[in-house]
């Protein structure tokens, strides 16, 4: 099982819509948008839950995929700590 980072989102997408672009590539587990606490609206990225071979392909089709006229970025998810350059300082 792999999971999917999808960024670069329109804030008024949904989980749905989501589940149908990535569906098109294999069976989705599950997904997790990142939404805000005080709109309820999407931050613009969220998480998809897809078969490895399946997540692979998705990546690869999805990615700079317009979405509503916003290039989606697609990739597989980094830990944190990754993303970020390493542990913090102070």
């Amino acid at each position: 099982m792999k999971r999917v980072f999808a960024g670069n989102l329109p804030t008024d997408t949904t989980e749905r819509e989501l589940n149908d672009l990535f569906a098109a590539f294999g069976k989705v587990f599950s997904i997790k948008l990142a939404n805000d606490v005080f709109s309820g609206q999407c931050k613009g990225f969220g998480f998809v839950e897809m078969e490895g071979h399946e997540a692979r392909a998705a990546i690869a089709g999805l990615n700079g995929r317009e979405l509503r006229g916003k290039p989606m970025k697609v990739n597989e998810e980094q830990p944190r700590d990754a993303r970020r350059g390493g542990a913090r300082r102070r």
